[in-house]
């Protein structure tokens, strides 16, 4: 990073400036700062000379901004407030400080988690957005090269080992089947592997925790097709024989109740736990943490 004009600034002329701005008037702007009128009129005209610009014009109605003042303005509103909490180890305000948050997640994570996320922040005054992406063969490396802020997904793959992560819920399968199927209430493993299965692409084209949980007690699906939704597989599972592996609330909030079953799945195939990953550089982050917070939140509420 190169900083050649920022080491000769005083950060205060920019606390003087957005007084002056926001009271229009030196005397006010003195009296909010505790400074004297001199030494905010000095420190505007330093300003001046820094900006090459006159920043504040003064008119009957008081000082009003240059179009580069505005704009300077505009970018304190959102810097100065950063880098007092930064100096100060405040709390983030999503009220007050713009962020964008990028979260990798399957579509499971995503149905469970958006809706009340949309509820309890973005549906009140907030500058907070927040950008959804589907889990990708990339995604630590975008997480250690900071493109992404957050992973949510199973806690069963290996290459988190130097991530930081953290439970925020657990989860359980059902399967789901068509309305006409032979199976009723619950399927043994029997059933389960005689069966063809719709499977759900999580990443790398296999749906990672029942296959890995078969395969632990040396079985296998028969998986004749692969979609990348888990809500697509319980829509080919109403008008087919094959059988849909599903987390239980999603298939209780999105399975086609009129044309499908649910069932109790194996209990070959267990529960896992569904964590959100961090890279260890954003824990002392008080943006990342308000984040984390607000997730852990959510998740706490499913249980």
């Amino acid at each position: 990073m190169r900083i050649t004009h920022l080491r000769q600034a005083d950060l205060n002329l920019l606390v003087a400036f957005t007084a002056v701005a926001e009271e229009r008037n030196i005397t006010r702007a003195a009296s909010r700062l505790l400074l004297s009128q001199p030494a905010v009129s000095r420190a505007l005209h330093r300003l001046r000379d820094m900006f090459h610009d006159d920043l504040l014009i003064r008119t009957p109605n008081g000082y009003e901004p240059t179009p580069k003042g505005q704009r300077l303005l505009q970018d304190l509103a959102t810097m100065l407030p950063r880098l007092d909490r930064l100096m100060a180890g405040g709390d983030f305000d999503p009220s007050t400080e713009d962020a964008t948050f990028r979260i990798a997640a399957t579509d499971h994570a995503a149905l469970l988690l958006v809706p009340p996320l949309y509820n309890s922040v973005l549906s009140k005054q907030t500058k907070v957005d927040f950008s959804f992406v589907p889990l990708h063969a990339g995604q630590y490396e975008a997480l250690e090269k900071g493109r992404l802020d957050l992973v949510l997904n199973a806690d069963h793959d290996t290459r988190t080992f130097h991530l930081n992560k953290e439970v925020i819920f657990e989860v359980d399968f059902v399967c789901v089947v068509s309305r006409k199927s032979k199976f009723e209430r619950a399927i043994t493993l029997k059933q389960y592997l005689a069966a063809e299965h719709v499977a759900v692409d999580i990443i790398g084209g296999v749906q990672t925790h029942p296959d890995k949980q078969l395969a632990a007690i040396g079985e296998k699906r028969h998986c004749p097709l692969v979609v990348a939704q888990h809500t697509v597989a319980m829509r080919v599972a109403s008008v087919t024989d094959m059988i849909a592996t599903v987390p239980r609330r999603m298939a209780l909030l999105e399975a086609p109740k009129n044309v499908t079953k649910i069932l109790e799945a194996p209990a070959a195939l267990g529960s896992f736990k569904y964590v959100m990953i961090w890279h260890e550089r954003m824990q002392t982050d008080s943006a990342h943490a308000w984040l984390r917070s607000t997730i852990r939140e959510l998740g706490r509420r499913l249980s």
